[in-house]
């Protein structure tokens, strides 16, 4: 049943986003706003999906540490389904993505009209200055952005890779840093289709107020994602101990991830 419900989940999960990205169009007249709009209904109807088919809930915890206006969010990257259930309480953000991602047809097209930040990783040293002088308007305008600390997904246990982009963003906008832990690879993994039933949690925890070191920065940011991940891990084992061999297995894995969902 399991595997059952994950294909009908996946045929109709892709089925509701090319749907949405043709017969949303007209949205795009509305500049970011109208794409944001659009996307929102797309995650709502996702996380629907999920629980109806797959019996897998959202949980939001922890949103009253969500400060208004602008702020750098640095969410742990473990599926691509907090990167639709994120949307939910972002009122205006940019998320942090690669260039090629702009060329996919449609969909590129929406990343564009919302003014997402869009990146050559292949540039190296000059990415990481694109990216800051890119966010920095981005911020200015009370925009949240989005930045997943290490880059691409990790598995859950996995031990964690945190890049130099996110200490420099926090360095060079002065702005105030909004950590956020998951567990959605406990439910959603990476390279399967299966979808498992349980509680997806996200959770904001207390934002990093400006003016540390990157160092120290760093380190905060790491040690409070990880320890809070780690508690959600244990929350969902304790609920189906056949989760804990996931986590095992995450604890293993230091190889390179790709970024398909």
């Amino acid at each position: 049943m399991l595997a059952i419900r994950s294909i009908v989940f996946n045929l109709l999960f892709y089925l509701n986003l090319i749907v949405l990205m043709v017969i949303g169009l007209p949205m795009m007249l509305g500049g970011r706003k109208g794409v944001f709009a659009l996307a929102r209904l797309w995650g709502s109807i996702s996380v629907w999906l999920l629980d109806r088919i797959c019996g897998l809930r959202l949980e939001y915890r922890g949103v009253e540490n969500i400060p208004p206006g602008a702020v750098l969010i640095a969410a742990k990257h473990q599926s691509f389904l907090e990167t639709f259930a994120l949307l939910k309480y972002a009122p205006d953000f940019a998320i942090i993505l690669k260039r090629q991602l702009t060329f996919i047809p449609f969909f590129g097209l929406y990343l564009i009209v919302s003014k997402q930040i869009a990146i050559d990783r292949s540039r190296g040293r000059q990415a990481l200055q694109q990216i800051v002088a890119a966010t920095k308007p981005v911020l200015a305008a009370g925009r949240q952005v989005f930045i997943y600390p290490e880059g691409t997904r990790r598995p859950p246990g996995a031990p964690p890779k945190f890049k130099h982009g996110v200490a420099a963003l926090y360095a060079e906008t002065g702005a105030s840093c909004l950590p956020v832990a998951v567990n959605t690879g406990l439910f959603w993994r990476r390279r399967t289709f299966l979808r498992r039933p349980g509680v997806a949690v996200i959770e904001y925890l207390p934002p990093i107020a400006p003016g540390l070191d990157r160092a120290a920065f760093v380190e905060r940011l790491e040690s409070t994602i990880e320890a809070a991940c780690a508690s959600l891990n244990s929350e969902a084992i304790k609920h189906d101990p056949q989760l804990k061999a996931l986590v095992e297995e995450g604890a293993r894995c230091d190889a390179p991830i790709d970024h398909s969902a």
